[in-house]
């Protein structure tokens, strides 16, 4: 699926993952390949992005996600510092 996560200032990642971790407000949000349309509210915490290459990790400080047609775009505040990549 393609990903997006954007903030105010930069776009922190573009590409594509095998699945998408985000903190939702009421719990962890996983979203996979033919995710039902959600458009919901963040909390502070960890946007994980897995590919076949590894997973990423994205501190957010808060933001909105929307999942379409194969899609999530993260629209967030980063809190800042560097991400974490493992492979």
């Amino acid at each position: 699926m393609k990903v997006e996560i954007i903030t105010p200032d930069k776009s922190l990642f573009k590409g594509e993952a095998t699945s998408v971790t985000v903190p939702g407000v009421d719990g962890s949000m996983g979203f996979l390949n033919n995710h039902a349309p959600l458009i919901t509210v963040l909390k502070a915490g960890d946007v994980k992005v897995r590919s076949n290459t590894g997973t990423e990790v994205f501190p957010v400080k808060g933001g909105v996600v929307e999942v379409s047609n194969n899609a999530v775009i993260v629209l967030a505040e980063w809190k800042g510092g560097s991400h974490g990549r493992w492979n």
